[in-house]
C-alpha cells in the first residue's frame, strides 16, 4: 500500500513539473539563422546535454566541456557559438519548424532545460487594395466599396464619407488566409489600408477616400455661397436697371412738356407783344 501511495506521488509529481515545463514560441523567417541557448544551467554531475527535435531524434550532443558531436543534421547545418551547449540553425527552412529542447542527462535521469516551438514561415504575397464601386446619394456623402486582394485569399468591406467624416460599416475586417496568414482591411482617418501579414513578414496598400470622394461639404457649401452672390448681384443690378431706365424715361418726358411749355410761353409773348 505505502509503495503504491509513492508511486503515485511520483506519478502527480512527474505530471506537474511536465505541466510547468515552458515551451517558448519562436517564429523565423525562411532562409535567416536562429539561435537556440539554454534556458537553465545544467545540473550538477551531468553527463551530456542533447539537443532533440520533437522529443525524438537526438540533433547535437555536449560533452560536459561543452564540446558538441553532430548526430543528425538540419537543412542548413550548424553554427557553435562560444557561449556552451547553444547552437545556430543556419539558413532555416520550413521543413525544420518543430519543438526544439535541450535536455541534460544526469545519473539519476534526463532533467529538461529549455523548449523552443519553432515555427519557419515564408514571407506573405504582395497585397492590393481595389476600389470595386463608389455610390453618391447626395453631393455631400458617398459609399467606398473595397476589396483587400492577396494571391489566395480577399475581403471587401465598405466606407461611408458623410459631411468629410468617413467610417467604416461593421468595424475593422479581417481574416485568416489559406496559409494561416493574416488579412485585414481598416480605415486610419482618412486612409483606407490593406494588411497581409504573418509573425514574421507583411506586406500592404492603401489609398485615401479623398481620392474617391470629395471633400464636398466644404466645396458644396462654397459654391452655393458663390451661387447665391452672383444671382444676388444680378437680380440688384436688374432692378437697378429698370429703376435707371424708368427714371431716364421720366426726365426724358419732363424735358418734352418743359420745352413745349416754353415754346407756348414765348409764342403767347409774342403776339401780347
Amino acid at each position: 500500500m505505502r509503495s503504491c501511495v509513492v508511486l503515485l506521488f511520483a506519478s502527480l509529481l512527474t505530471l506537474c513539473e511536465a505541466q510547468g515545463t515552458i515551451v517558448t514560441p519562436v517564429f523565423v523567417l525562411k532562409g535567416r539563422d536562429l539561435l537556440l541557448e539554454l534556458d537553465a544551467d545544467p545540473p550538477e554531475k551531468f553527463l551530456l546535454v542533447n539537443w532533440k527535435i520533437n522529443k525524438t531524434v537526438t540533433l547535437v550532443r555536449f560533452d560536459p566541456s561543452g564540446k558538441p558531436t553532430v548526430i543528425h543534421n538540419v537543412t542548413g547545418g550548424f553554427e557553435f557559438p562560444e557561449n556552451k551547449f547553444s547552437v545556430i540553425l543556419k539558413n532555416v527552412q520550413e521543413v525544420d519548424s518543430g519543438v526544439y529542447s535541450a535536455v541534460a542527462v544526469t545519473p539519476k535521469g534526463d532533467k529538461l532545460l529549455t523548449e523552443y516551438k519553432v515555427t519557419v514561415q515564408g514571407p506573405v504575397s504582395p497585397v492590393e487594395l481595389i476600389v470595386d464601386r463608389v455610390d453618391s446619394s447626395s453631393s455631400e456623402s458617398c459609399d467606398l466599396h473595397v476589396t483587400c486582394r492577396t494571391h489566395n485569399s480577399n475581403i471587401s468591406s465598405t466606407f461611408r464619407c458623410v459631411d468629410r467624416v468617413c467610417s467604416q460599416e461593421g468595424g475593422e475586417r479581417s481574416e485568416v488566409t489559406t496559409s494561416g496568414a493574416s488579412l485585414q482591411v481598416y480605415l486610419l482617418n482618412k486612409v483606407i489600408i490593406c494588411i497581409h501579414s504573418n509573425q514574421v513578414h507583411w506586406t500592404h496598400d492603401f489609398n485615401t477616400t479623398e481620392h474617391f470622394c470629395p471633400e464636398h461639404a466644404g466645396c458644396v457649401f462654397l459654391v452655393k455661397m458663390v451661387v447665391f452672390s452672383v444671382g444676388l448681384i444680378i437680380m440688384v443690378s436688374a432692378v437697378i436697371t429698370v429703376h435707371l431706365v424708368d427714371f431716364k424715361k421720366h426726365q426724358q418726358r419732363n424735358g418734352c412738356q418743359t420745352r413745349h411749355a416754353a415754346r407756348e410761353e414765348s409764342s403767347h409773348l409774342k403776339v401780347t407783344f
